[in-house]
């Protein structure tokens, strides 16, 4: 417990220094002197001269002087770094405990930090640190503290004031993003960029310390990174809920993929001209014991967050190809299985390297795997190593699928570059397209552009018979979607294609006209 004199010291220490280390504290000290030496003449300044330095060393202020040496600095920006400013929140959280005063800490962050080192270098992405510094600066009080916490965040601590709210603190938010969000110039070049913020009132920060009301606002910045870029988010109750299920989520992801509760999910591809199986694509699905099954989008963004990506496209390579190898023995006719592959995955050097020796394994050959890429991988100007990666994959003979086509940027030239085989014409294309002109329209000139790229094309999200009609009258080679079949695990596969060519027996051939 602790002793009720230090207590009061600490106290005593806590309000005087911020006094005796503050700027008033050189236009008193020239009164102080002279009226010292008025009313008690040369031995009341020298007592003075004597006890002045002393009440400093007693309260601390040498070793808090804010101007000091001792205080880190960051070398880019010159802003406090985490150590002081855990100081400074600190203080304020202790200043406002029982003084009615009021604070509020944001966390900053510019979005698609690591994009802009890959696009403009560091030495640039370094420069619009200093710039979005700057800003932030001048969007505050000379009392306010800001710090770099990281190599594209900022935290900010409210100096204690007796009037803030809620409404209070949305508006300096937008005004921070409106200061950074201005236009940068780097070498004649506008470089936009933008950012997220998420803070907490002192009023509303969770715990007892001043590192649980820092972690409320860090959480708070969480929420809006997975609401979008340029997102503005008050910590809540809720995004603590949040908070919780997300950590605890992810705390279990390693767990569930070892001990076998992430497994491999089939979906079925088939040909519109000749409705035969013409591959599987391998869908991560995790059937928790106590939750039951948990979407992927929920629990993908947790291995993202847990750095498990990698690993888990390690697990559905080796069952995908295992399921090849099972549907060969049993006498099924699956051309091919397709993967998809995570950005993480593709920035392994020695990726190709492995996937030539897990076809070797299994004595397949590369053309039965499609390597499965999101549309938002192949930009013009992709990472080397994603870069040398797919081009090699594409050398050893895997077949390069185009995910999600559509919904991101990539261009006909890195669609050529990037040798790949097939598009996957992304759901939202697809849905109500045997209605609607427009998006019969869409679908016409994709295809009409793939025919010219000698590329196949395969529609996703194909949920009725009107939506297969069309896409085969349209020219679309494959379908995949709910109307065909659901994801299924590996041993329902079996029954599946076993049924599928029975119906193909009596069926008419759904195929595309011929003038």
């Amino acid at each position: 417990m602790m002793n009720p004199l230090s207590g009061q010291l600490t106290r005593f220490r806590n309000r005087i220094v911020p006094v005796l280390t503050g700027p008033p504290v050189l236009a008193f000290l020239p009164a102080v002197t002279l009226a010292a030496f008025w009313l008690g003449g040369e031995k009341a300044l020298v007592m003075l001269a004597l006890g002045l330095p002393l009440l400093f060393a007693l309260a601390g202020a040498f070793g808090r002087w804010p101007n000091g040496t001792g205080v880190p600095r960051d070398s880019v920006t010159g802003l406090l770094l985490r150590d002081g400013f855990d100081t400074v929140v600190r203080q304020v959280y202790e200043d406002t405990e029982t003084s009615g005063l009021r604070s509020a800490c944001f966390i900053l962050e510019l979005d698609d930090y690591r994009e802009t080192v890959d696009r403009y270098g560091l030495t640039a992405a370094d420069s619009i640190v200093q710039r979005s510094g700057e800003r932030i600066l001048s969007a505050l009080r000379d009392g306010d503290t800001v710090a770099r916490i990281g190599d594209s965040r900022f935290a900010i601590c409210l100096m204690a004031v007796r009037q803030l709210d809620l409404e209070l603190c949305i508006q300096l938010s937008g005004r921070l993003q409106s200061e950074v969000e201005e236009p940068i110039s780097l070498d004649g070049m506008s470089v936009y960029t933008s950012c997220s913020i998420g803070f907490c009132l002192r009023s509303r920060a969770p715990g007892k310390t001043g590192q649980d009301w820092m972690n409320a606002a860090t959480a708070a910045l969480a929420d809006a990174n997975n609401t979008g870029p340029s997102a503005i988010r008050a910590y809540s109750a809720e995004i603590q809920r949040k908070t919780k299920a997300r950590n605890d989520l992810r705390d279990n992801a390693a767990a569930a993929l070892e001990n076998g509760q992430i497994q491999p999910w089939y979906q079925p591809q088939i040909s519109t001209d000749t409705g035969k199986v013409t591959g599987f694509e391998t869908l991560a699905r995790w059937l928790h014991p106590v939750h039951g099954m948990i979407a992927p989008d929920v629990f993908l963004p947790a291995m993202q967050e847990a750095g498990l990506m990698e690993r888990l496209g390690q697990v559905m390579l080796y069952h995908a190809l295992t399921a090849l190898k099972a549907w060969d023995s049993a006498g099924m006719d699956v051309p091919r299985v397709g993967v998809n592959f995570a950005t993480d995955e593709l920035r392994n050097p020695r990726l190709v390297d492995k996937i030539r020796w897990e076809l070797d394994r299994f004595e397949l050959s590369p053309n039965r795997l499609s390597v499965e890429i999101l549309e938002t991988v192949v930009t013009d100007n992709p990472d080397d190593t994603v870069t040398r990666n797919i081009a090699g994959l594409a050398d050893l003979g895997c077949r390069i699928d185009l995910d999600d086509f559509g919904t991101g940027h990539a261009s006909i030239a890195s669609i050529r570059r990037f040798s790949i085989s097939r598009i996957k014409i992304d759901r939202s294309f697809v849905m109500k397209a045997d209605r609607d002109p427009e998006q019969q329209r869409l679908i016409g000139a994709i295809l009409t552009m793939a025919e010219r790229l000698e590329l196949e094309t395969l529609a996703e999200g194909v949920e009725t018979v009107g939506e297969h009609a069309l896409l085969a009258q349209l020219g679309c080679d494959h379908v995949q979607g709910f109307g065909i079949a659901r994801p299924m695990p590996f041993d329902q596969t079996l029954d599946w294609i076993t049924s599928h060519v029975a119906k193909l027996q009596d069926a008419p051939k759904i195929g595309r006209d011929v003038i």
